[in-house]
């Protein structure tokens, strides 16, 4: 069998060469930086050459330092990944879905208790943070990301588009300043989705404003919210008036909580996408849910592009 580096002088080699800094390689993995060094000398020790050297006060890699990074990456990703795979004996019919808070409030958990008549035999345990999950790292079986769908070294399938539609709601519509054209917009508060801001290719205020041919100088005031979610919370409680994910709006549309003004949707540069390593391929639990999501995808873009045919 051959030699292997020592494992946990391995593991803090890739920290350190990750960040180029012993100090910050050691607040990560929560030792002294003194420990980092010991481990590093260890390491140049055992192969009897050094990993980094140092110019000008930086930390750098040498050439077989960087070039056998890529493959020590794959070898702990394996390695994580066999771990999951021993750990998870007992939870054959468990499936831990990772999604940004607002699409699993607003779209994922309320079509939920269908995938539980299809599938009563798998528990779906929702994470909803809006941090990208290492599927190498984090206990997570699936994501659904919303991005460009540039997702390397992952099974990466799409969902669904999406588009950018101004929601209120109904009493807006009427009242001493009803909502009747684009125009009227100067005399009712707007409503910001400071999430989009990741996105280039969504629309603002004053994009939309401009447009719709609206000279509006008051374009990017009003209310901002970091979660889409809340934006649309809003808008049903009559706060104002929002520019919307359409298929975050949907549930809200059909139940006549918000209604869409003006007949001016704009589609976005990014798309939902599911995402899994490639080891989850073969999982039962994993091709379940992603033929469930497409089909409820499909159905949700129909029933999306309904409302604004009836506009």
């Amino acid at each position: 069998m051959k030699q292997i580096p020592p494992l946990n002088a391995l593991r803090v080699f890739e920290a350190a060469a990750r960040h180029l800094s012993f100090t910050k390689a050691a607040d990560e993995l929560h030792v002294t930086p003194g420990a980092v060094s010991q481990q590093i000398k260890a390491l140049e020790d055992f192969l009897q050459t050094p990993v980094f050297r140092r110019h000008k006060r930086a930390l750098l890699l040498t050439d077989e330092a960087q070039a056998s990074l890529p493959i020590l990456r794959e070898g702990f990703d394996k390695l994580a990944e066999a771990g999951q795979i021993l750990a998870k004996k007992g939870d054959a019919g468990r499936l831990t879905v990772s999604v940004a808070p607002s699409f699993a409030s607003k779209w994922l958990v309320p079509r939920l208790d269908r995938f539980q008549e299809l599938h009563p035999e798998i528990d779906v345990w929702v994470s909803a943070d809006m941090n990208v999950v290492d599927f190498a790292v984090d206990d997570v079986d699936i994501a659904i990301r919303y991005g460009a769908g540039n997702y390397s070294g992952l099974v990466t399938e799409h969902l669904m588009a999406e588009k950018i539609v101004p929601v209120c709601s109904p009493q807006l519509l009427t009242g001493d300043n009803p909502l009747k054209k684009p125009d009227d917009l100067k005399q009712h508060t707007l409503l910001h989705d400071s999430s989009s801001e990741k996105d280039p290719g969504c629309p603002t205020w004053p994009m939309w404003l401009k447009a719709a041919g609206v000279c509006h100088k008051e374009g990017e005031r009003g209310l901002k919210f970091n979660q889409s979610s809340l934006v649309i919370e809003a808008a049903v409680a009559g706060k104002g008036v929002a520019l919307a994910k359409s298929a975050l709006a949907l549930a809200d549309l059909e139940a006549a909580r918000l209604v869409i003004p003006f007949d001016l949707t704009t589609p976005t540069e990014f798309s939902y996408y599911v995402v899994h390593p490639p080891s989850k391929s073969s999982s039962a639990t994993v091709k379940a849910f992603k033929e469930w999501v497409q089909r409820e995808a499909n159905e949700s873009a129909d029933a999306s592009d309904a409302q604004e045919a009836a506009a």
